[in-house]
């Protein structure tokens, strides 16, 4: 093992994205980053990114809910160096109605949205608890506090996984390792907007949509607190958004 220090981020798809602006920042700052997602092709390709501007990242697809593969990607990060930081981003906006919905749509939104994060959230903390130090951050939505009559799935998803939070960080910031909880209020300015959605993109105008470069600040400001005092939720807005 290096005396470099890791980070992991689990859920990244396209480079202009909150996975992908996480996996800079912490290269910038210096950590080796593991860039985790299931598309091979894209992990690598930001990876490769992250190599060509001078950072230390290493591609490794990933599905988050199977257990072997959260396995491997912890031993991975532990062979680069002590682990320092994990960020948990997997999860998508998945809609519909509860009526018509099949059993195995919503088991898949859940495991996703918040049986990957037990997973993430119980090897960072089995890997950071003799140490005695680390920060956890699990990245949630307006679905994690209510429910709306297409978010069945997701809202329930997002919920469990605010819940999950809220009992780690109970149960060992006291033994020092920080975990928050960062509820994004509103579209983000990626890709799966910009260029997914471009018409709701433009409706929503200049500044409509939440930063990618604020997000990754605001990610990085969690994990340098100080320890006496620590946030456990933040949550994060465009100025222009109502709530």
């Amino acid at each position: 093992m290096s005396d470099t220090k890791t980070a992991i981020v689990v859920g990244v798809g396209p480079e202009a994205g909150l996975g992908g602006a996480l996996c800079k920042r912490l290269a910038r700052e210096g950590l080796h980053v593991l860039v985790a997602g299931r598309t091979p092709d894209k992990v690598e390709t930001l990876a490769a990114a992250i190599r060509t501007a001078g950072g230390r990242a290493t591609g490794v697809a990933t599905d988050t809910t199977r257990e072997q593969d959260v396995l491997d990607l912890f031993d991975r990060a532990e062979k680069e160096g002590p682990l320092e930081i994990v960020v948990y981003n997997a999860g998508n906006a998945a809609m519909g109605e509860l009526h018509d919905m099949e059993a195995s749509y919503f088991e898949q939104v859940w495991r996703v949205g918040c049986f990957g994060g037990f997973l993430v959230g119980r090897e960072a903390v089995r890997r950071m608890l003799p140490r005695g130090r680390g920060t956890v951050i699990f990245t949630g939505a307006t679905a994690s506090m209510r429910g709306k009559p297409t978010t069945t799935a997701f809202a329930s998803a997002k919920a469990g996984l605010r819940s999950l939070a809220q009992s780690m960080a109970r149960a060992y910031g006291p033994r020092g390792i920080h975990v928050a909880h960062v509820v994004v209020d509103g579209g983000i300015a990626g890709d799966k907007i910009i260029q997914g959605i471009p018409q709701f993109a433009q409706a929503m105008g200049e500044d409509g949509l939440v930063s990618l470069d604020g997000l990754a600040d605001a990610y990085w400001y969690l994990h340098i607190q100080q320890r006496a005092a620590w946030t456990h939720e933040l949550d994060i807005r465009t100025f222009k958004e109502s709530f």
